[in-house]
């Protein structure tokens, strides 16, 4: 079973989606089968692998509405080991579509239920805002990352999307987890950059990632030509950045598999010889 990460913070310019596009890019880099779900309306992380979501007609929209099987929408990247099903905007209405169904918090996570034994990794981008497409990704994952920007009020807000995380524990996924919150828009330059560092790292503690991802000009640059910064510019520092982001999670993912294993052989009660 993949492990499924949704990347969430309702506030918008924190660099969700550069983390949603190159963190998939970089896991498939390192050869493991990793999908990308584009679930915002915007449909940046879609443009931001190759594709122009206006040309598309299967998509996250008719997979969230049960009207297509996730494994019809899902397209093959231009890197090896990357793929994608995209978003559009009609995304935007369907959640008045699903607002009375039973169950309409768990339709991702359905749709997923076939697909999910085909990847290593599956990445959700999710909308800037705590709606129920979002409350959907944080159903369907195993964990959320939270980029938080090096700025003014990084904090503001983080609040209120803890409280859903709760919210989706106690009533939807209790196996939620807070995969690691991410220092983006880094600039060692500046001194509140270090000062917001050393705030976050005060209320997250080691759910903080060693990882820190510096503001980088390629990294910005790299969306408008629909290629991660893999692809664009791989010896840039945005580059490394999301590749040793990368290899953080691989080996927090093999420390949490081994110890699962060693509890699961532990909790295996023994049968006596006669």
């Amino acid at each position: 079973m993949g492990k499924v990460i949704a990347i969430a913070n309702q506030k918008g310019g924190v660099g969700k989606t550069t983390t949603a596009v190159n963190l998939a890019a970089s896991l498939a880099a390192t050869e493991h089968e990793t999908l990308l779900i584009d679930i915002d309306p915007q449909a940046n992380a879609t443009s931001g692998v190759g594709f122009d979501s206006k040309t598309l007609r299967k998509t996250a929209y008719e997979v969230m509405i049960g009207e297509l099987p996730a494994h019809e929408a899902i397209l093959k990247s231009s890197m090896p080991f990357l793929s994608l099903i995209p978003s559009h905007i009609n995304l935007v209405g369907s959640e008045i579509e699903m607002v009375n169904e039973e169950h309409r918090e768990n339709k991702l996570r359905t749709a997923l239920n076939d697909i999910r034994s085909n990847y290593e990794f599956i990445i959700i981008d999710c909308p800037p805002s705590l709606s129920l497409i979002t409350l959907n990704a944080l159903t369907a994952a195993d964990s959320v990352l939270i980029p938080v920007q090096c700025e003014y009020y990084a904090l503001e807000g983080l609040g209120q999307l803890l409280n859903t995380i709760n919210m989706v524990k106690k009533a939807f996924n209790s196996a939620l987890d807070i995969e690691g919150v991410l220092m983006t828009m880094y600039d060692s330059r500046l001194r509140l950059s270090n000062q917001i560092v050393d705030e976050v790292k005060k209320y997250f503690g080691e759910k903080v990632f060693n990882v820190i991802i510096t503001r980088n000009v390629r990294l910005s640059e790299a969306p408008s030509f629909g290629k991660p910064i893999l692809l664009y510019d791989a010896v840039s520092s945005g580059s490394k950045n999301y590749m040793d982001l990368a290899q953080e999670i691989l080996k927090n993912y093999q420390k949490q598999t081994a110890q699962h294993r060693s509890a699961s052989v532990h909790s295996t009660p023994r049968t006596s010889v006669q």
